[in-house]
């Protein structure tokens, strides 16, 4: 249903280094680059929904989130491991969410502009 999400960023050569490290950890790659943007998705290119940052001023809320999938619990603790060596802030280290679901494993952080990011394994 979805082809993206655009984030605003106020500095987008550290987002990129972030995002890179971050979404790295859960297998994702860097599909595009431009000079106001880029955007992050699956190596082979079969997911077809995309994050896209965009050099403006951000407008992330207290009760809006990204969630990423992760392929496994070790990808969402590289995930958190890796956002936090990269300027995040933590929201919830990962383990386990019962009140989320019997199977459900997340970590949350905030990235360097405030936007709050999950990674997730079910």
């Amino acid at each position: 249903m979805l082809s993206h999400v655009s984030v605003g960023v106020t500095d987008l050569a550290r987002a990129v280094a972030f995002y890179d490290a971050a979404l790295g950890a859960l297998g994702y790659v860097r599909v595009f680059s431009g000079p106001i943007s880029a955007g992050w998705g699956t190596p082979d290119g079969t997911e077809p929904f995309a994050v896209k940052l965009q050099a403006r001023p951000p407008s992330a809320g207290p009760g809006s989130h990204l969630a990423f999938v992760a392929p496994s619990p070790a990808a969402v603790d590289r995930f958190h491991a890796e956002a936090l060596r990269h300027g995040a802030v933590d929201d919830g280290g990962p383990g386990e969410r019962p009140e989320f679901g019997p199977t459900y494993y997340a970590a949350f952080v905030f990235d360097p502009d405030g936007n709050r990011l999950e990674a997730v394994h079910q």
